[in-house]
């Protein structure tokens, strides 16, 4: 009996050990330059295929033990180690991981399509390009090579000038009609008369 007790107090110590030595370790992970969160970093224990991923702010949580490394590596940011301390009193643990921008400049480097500078400069020389978009269309509007049909009278303009020509005829019925010095049409005819010489022949006659 004594045995038995022994036996069900030493699970339950190692149970309650266990059970003492996880945690609750959570935290936000921001950026060194600009403090501002870095969202989708990974977050694993080292060793392990345990862990998570910060949300977009940042923020991460997840049950670990005491003395876990924990890796934290984000695209465009160097990786980070955290050891988690022991003897937490409260089972949980709070962290700010601050990570570094790991930025590898690559030296600048020229392509070219043949194998020497000479080469391709002679190529370049005497390549013949194919007619292109832009210079086709300039050839189409050039004002040379467009056709130019008589253009007539407009039938709107022609209409509205009838209806004022009879507008003007039906106001000054009976009486003798100003003379327009403002009006463009009666300036054309005037000149068209005196160019023609019917403005001299009216005047003979009269």
């Amino acid at each position: 009996m004594k045995k038995i007790l022994i036996i069900i107090l030493a699970v339950l110590a190692c149970k309650t050990a266990v059970a003492q030595n996880l945690i609750q370790f959570s935290g936000v992970v921001v950026s060194a330059d600009s403090l501002y969160p870095v969202p989708f970093t990974s977050i694993m224990v080292h060793n392990t295929s345990r862990g998570t991923i910060s949300d977009y702010y940042g923020f991460f949580t997840l049950v670990a033990r005491e003395r876990d490394t924990i890796e934290f590596s984000a695209l465009g940011y160097a990786p980070v180690r955290f050891i988690i301390p022991d003897n937490l009193p409260d089972g949980r643990y709070s962290l700010i991981q601050v990570l570094k921008r790991d930025t590898i400049a690559l030296p600048e480097v020229a392509i070219y399509p043949w194998p020497t500078k000479e080469q391709f400069k002679t190529a370049f020389m005497n390549l013949d390009l194919p007619e292109g978009d832009l210079m086709r269309a300039q050839r189409n509007v050039d004002p040379n090579n467009l056709p130019m049909p008589p253009i007539g009278a407009d039938p709107y303009l022609s209409y509205k000038y009838g209806i004022q020509q009879q507008q003007t005829r039906m106001y000054y019925a009976g009486q003798a009609q100003t003379v327009s010095l403002m009006n463009p049409i009666a300036w054309a005819k005037f000149i068209d008369a005196w160019r023609s010489g019917a403005l001299k022949n009216s005047n003979k006659k009269n």
